[in-house]
């Protein structure tokens, strides 16, 4: 078990999540797909770069670190397929991104959703753990329950409950809250919700939040904090709030400002926000979060996964003190903005200029929180 504690998480430098995956881990998906080896033979290849991968989050500096996605192709769509009554299909298009359609895929809600005891996340999680050292502490990341809502336009069909959101989101939040625990009992101690629904809001809105998605941005406040108030004290759960991520592009633009009144109410942990260009905002809806008296921590997303320019320390540092003018600075973190493979195929940047950016997220923190210049 990691000796990293709860009221250390999320870190000073930390990271969101996924990582360009190797070509050795690409050829063996397509070896695998194509039948030429065996599902043992892919999960062995799975381990080999993972654990490789572990040992070069740590050599950067990192304490949280993760699996990098390795094991799963979509960022979400892997994740429900493994849930009961949900099931992946290839719809006619893509989803639609800044200047680019992307792959195309979706899930299907086919039956009742209800909580996998087999869910392949188990198992990648468990293999996972034991690559871990314990000076590191493994971070599981998983889509938010909001990302499930049923919107064909984001590629969730139903097929099921024909239009009864309420049985649906009961079932859901079921799931996840079951889901969640086995993840604890498995032995993880840092669960990330991953979340596009938030960015996607705002993006709709235009200063303050459109009142059709009030409904939807309700309910995403009950299932969040459902699962985050029946989850064990020692397990930290934080969120990823993201506007899209494939290929160096995005998918929504715009300020906080319509939604920050109900990030404010989640219970979780921390906060995970992107902040790397103009199309986030200014730092202050960062104050809603800071009023509501629960000292959640926000992860200032400043380091941008999407090109391999590396940012200005003194410009992240000076960032960094404007955020502070809202949030005290004891409540506030730094990572990139988003993973830098959301899907197998990986932004338009190299393994060395990741490894470069996540180095600068330790070393511009450690030059600016003083409880982690170790």
């Amino acid at each position: 078990m990691s000796t990293i504690t709860k009221t250390q998480l999320p870190y000073r430098y930390d990271q969101v999540g996924s990582l360009l995956r190797p070509e050795s881990l690409k050829k063996a998906r397509l070896d695998f797909e194509a039948g030429k080896i065996n599902l043992n033979e892919l999960r062995t290849i799975e381990d080999i770069e993972i654990k490789q991968s572990i040992a070069e989050q740590i050599n950067v500096g990192l304490k949280a670190v993760t699996d990098g996605e390795f094991r799963r192709s979509w960022w979400h769509l892997d994740f429900f397929d493994g849930l009961k009554g949900a099931d992946f299909f290839t719809p006619d298009h893509g989803y639609n991104f800044h200047g680019e359609e992307t792959r195309k895929g979706g899930i299907k809600i086919s039956g009742p959703i209800t909580f996998n005891p087999e869910h392949p996340f188990f198992e990648g999680f468990k293999r996972t753990l034991a690559l871990t050292p314990e000076t590191a502490i493994l971070k599981q990341t998983i889509p938010s329950p909001s990302v499930f809502f049923p919107n064909e336009a984001a590629g969730i069909v139903d097929n099921y409950y024909n239009g009864d959101f309420n049985t649906f989101l009961t079932d859901t939040i079921k799931a996840y809250q079951a889901t969640v625990q086995h993840f604890y009992d498995l032995g993880c101690r840092y669960l990330q919700l991953d979340d596009t629904s938030w960015g996607m809001w705002a993006s709709f809105s235009n200063g303050t939040i459109n009142p059709d998605l009030v409904p939807l941005c309700e309910a995403a406040v009950q299932a969040i904090n459902a699962i985050a108030d029946n989850k064990p004290d020692d397990l930290t759960l934080t969120m990823h709030v993201c506007r899209g991520n494939y290929d160096s592009t995005w998918a929504g633009a715009g300020a906080y400002d319509p939604v920050a009144d109900y990030l404010a109410q989640l219970h979780i942990d921390g906060y995970f926000l992107e902040y790397d260009d103009q199309r986030s905002g200014g730092f202050e809806p960062l104050a809603k979060i800071a009023a509501n008296g629960r000292h959640q921590r926000i992860v200032l997303g400043l380091i941008t996964s999407k090109q391999p320019a590396l940012e200005s320390t003194a410009l992240l540092e000076q960032r960094i003190q404007a955020a502070s003018q809202y949030v005290p600075l004891a409540d506030l973190c730094l990572s990139a903005q988003c993973g830098f493979a959301s899907t197998e195929e990986g932004n338009r940047l190299t393994t060395a200029d990741q490894w470069r950016k996540l180095q600068l997220v330790v070393s511009t923190a450690k030059a600016t929180w003083a409880d982690c210049a170790d």
